[in-house]
């Protein structure tokens, strides 16, 4: 029987950060992991972390960009102490903070146009079309509620400065549909699609834009993530092990 406050003590970049989760129902996998990798940060600029859950994503940016601050946002209160857990026990606390906000009806301490970048890992599936999961805290963070993927990717430009730039890591056949989100206000939009390896289509894509920018979309080849014989691929065990950033430019 599952015990829904079992915990499990985890490490992400070959155990440089800890990481504090659900032992069931919503675990970190690879999402959060390539969404920060792929977030062009630098040195004393600030991120917005949409959806930050147990802060994986974000607590893999702090660890790669010493000096970039962080602010996160989550609706799941069972989450967001974990995330605060997370932050304290990495020593990211001066410059990492998971605050409680819904996305529809945010604390005002998290003001319009005031960040450089923007990651969010959206849920992935429509409420009206995905399963739900039994276990509640995973229903919630892969199934739509009232926030819907035009909310998210509204509150994301919101947030943003003006050329500051949206990163979104979201289900592949919705491509199109978060495309079309970002048409009117982003530009210099970059895709790569994740592919699970090189026999099969991809099933997740990172998506990249600049608001304010001009230019229509382009795709990059693809970023393979096992090799033919089922193994991480180099430029994935890069981003995992060592931290290391990940380029659009990928073919």
């Amino acid at each position: 029987m599952e015990n829904a406050t079992a915990l499990t003590e985890d490490t992400l970049f070959d155990g440089r950060v800890k990481l504090t989760q659900p032992e069931y129902g919503y675990r970190v996998a690879i999402d959060p992991v390539l969404l920060a990798a792929a977030v062009p940060a630098k040195a004393h600029e600030r991120v917005l972390d949409v959806g930050a859950g147990t802060a994986a994503a974000a607590l893999c940016l702090a660890s790669r960009l010493a000096h970039v601050r962080i602010d996160g946002i989550e609706l799941q209160t069972s989450l967001l102490a974990l995330a605060q857990r997370n932050v304290r026990q990495n020593g990211f606390e001066a410059r990492l903070r998971i605050r409680f906000g819904d996305l529809l009806d945010p604390p005002s301490s998290f003001r319009p146009g005031t960040y450089d970048h923007v990651m969010a890992n959206p849920p992935h599936l429509e409420a009206a079309k995905g399963s739900r999961p039994s276990h509640v805290v995973r229903r919630i963070a892969h199934l739509e509620g009232a926030a819907r993927l035009s909310d998210w990717v509204g509150f994301a430009l919101r947030m943003a400065k003006p050329e500051g730039t949206l990163t979104f890591l979201h289900r592949f056949d919705r491509l199109d549909e978060l495309l079309d989100l970002l048409a009117e206000e982003v530009g210099a939009i970059r895709v790569l699609p994740l592919k699970p390896n090189a026999g099969k289509p991809p099933k997740r894509v990172l998506v990249q834009g600049r608001k304010g920018a001009q230019g229509g979309p382009s795709r990059a080849g693809a970023l393979l993530l096992q090799d033919g014989e089922g193994a991480y691929t180099r430029e994935l065990e890069a981003v995992l092990r060592k931290g290391a950033a990940l380029s659009f430019d990928l073919s």
